[in-house]
């Protein structure tokens, strides 16, 4: 147990410092760009977006390279590697004195995320034992979820009252914390000797890999384009006080922790309805969130909702690409987040836009529900595909 509460550690700091920016975001666009703030907080915000565009995609350059590179080593030395990183990356952010550099900060703390995740949850599946790999995920992916129940809200109210980069402080004293646990608890737990990175790498010819990647990619972009835009949400639709953020912050957090829990649970029964049913209850949630977001008690309702469709949909994901992924589970395992970040990358990106021409704070809503629906498609045509090969048919095209 104290193992796997090691591991949680590090994923609530991940938690935290993913999230806990977008919560921050005017903060850091008024101290970073006040020039440009006193002329424009909605263009200022939507370039601040950036900052979460590109940990997302430190997330998706740094999983398949060092889960790859790493899989023949032990696991338990990589991952004190990995929470050893997350510290000093985290460190040069609140220590970075500009936008450039806290920028290229962000990108750096994204790489080790996605093989953390990744490699730590193959060693919870291994603890828990067959048939419970959705829930050995989901346990990883506990502290996430609670991050944003109580680490996202505090360093938001931290960061608000503080100064932002207080909160990093925060982060970095959590990822040293984590590093001192695993090496302390976490027992030997060997890699796959002979593994290459070439090897790994052999998992991109997987067709339904691809497929897994792009449900990922598209669908839990439909999360982030409204959770990188919740503060000015709250504020500027519902008309709020800064004050208000870190409630629904924790709401949002709140849905996130029932809906891994229960996402676990529902892709170990059926993976596949569960799936399908996941992105369309996504599309339905961001939609009711677009039309009511400026009543604020119907703001913090669908809030909900749209954290527990986004983190119960994880689970299933990265188990479905790891069901498809054959030996390469190292890699396989931390692509997932790889996905979900080039989802947060376009998410937060298009959600930016659409602020930045002025469309206004609800707009990121519907960008949602139009991803999720996308990731719907992408999902059928994955099932179609997987089912006509096992039964030797085609796919029948218009004519």
């Amino acid at each position: 147990m104290w193992a796997l509460l090691s591991l949680a550690i590090g994923s609530f700091g991940i938690g935290m410092t993913e999230f806990v920016v977008l919560g921050l975001l005017p903060n850091i666009a008024a101290e970073l760009r006040p020039e440009q703030w006193a002329a424009s907080q909605e263009e200022t915000i939507g370039q601040a977006g950036w900052l979460v565009s590109l940990y997302a995609l430190g997330v998706v350059v740094g999983a398949p390279t060092i889960a790859g590179s790493v899989a023949r080593f032990p696991r338990r030395a990589v991952m004190i590697g990995l929470a050893l990183s997350l510290t000093v990356f985290n460190a040069l952010t609140f220590l970075a004195p500009t936008f450039e550099l806290v920028a290229a900060s962000r990108f750096l703390a994204g790489i080790p995320h996605g093989a953390y995740f990744g490699i730590g949850a193959l060693v919870a599946a291994d603890m828990l034992g067959p048939g419970k790999r959705a829930k050995g995920v989901a346990f990883v992916l506990t502290g996430l979820t609670v991050a944003n129940v109580v680490g996202v809200p505090f360093g938001t109210y931290l960061g608000q009252q503080y100064g932002w980069r207080t909160s990093f402080i925060v982060v970095t004293a959590i990822f040293a914390l984590a590093t001192i646990a695993i090496a302390v608890f976490v027992p030997y737990h060997p890699g796959q000797p002979g593994r290459t990175l070439r090897a790994e790498l052999s998992v991109f010819r997987v067709g339904q890999v691809w497929f897994s990647l792009g449900i990922g990619a598209v669908g839990f972009g439909g999360f982030f384009a409204v959770y990188s835009y919740i503060a000015p949400m709250v504020t500027h639709v519902a008309g709020m006080t800064e004050g208000f953020v870190p409630i629904v912050l924790i709401i949002v957090g709140l849905g996130m922790t029932v809906g891994n829990i229960v996402g676990g649970y529902l892709a170990d029964r059926d993976l596949k309805a569960w799936l399908i049913r996941g992105l369309i209850a996504m599309a339905i949630v961001q939609s009711l969130l677009a039309l009511t977001a400026g009543w604020f008690v119907a703001l913090c309702l669908f809030a909900f909702a749209v954290g527990f469709t986004g983190a119960a949909l994880s689970p299933t994901i990265q188990t479905r690409l790891m069901d498809v992924a054959g030996d390469n589970q190292s890699i396989a395992a931390a692509l997932n987040h790889s996905a979900l970040n080039m989802g947060n990358s376009l998410g937060a990106f298009l959600g930016g836009l659409v602020i930045a021409l002025g469309w206004g704070y609800v707009a990121p809503a519907w960008v949602g529900a139009a991803l999720a629906l996308g990731g719907l498609v992408v999902t059928v045509v994955a099932f179609r595909v997987e089912a006509s090969r096992r039964t030797g048919t085609t796919i029948p095209t218009a004519a």
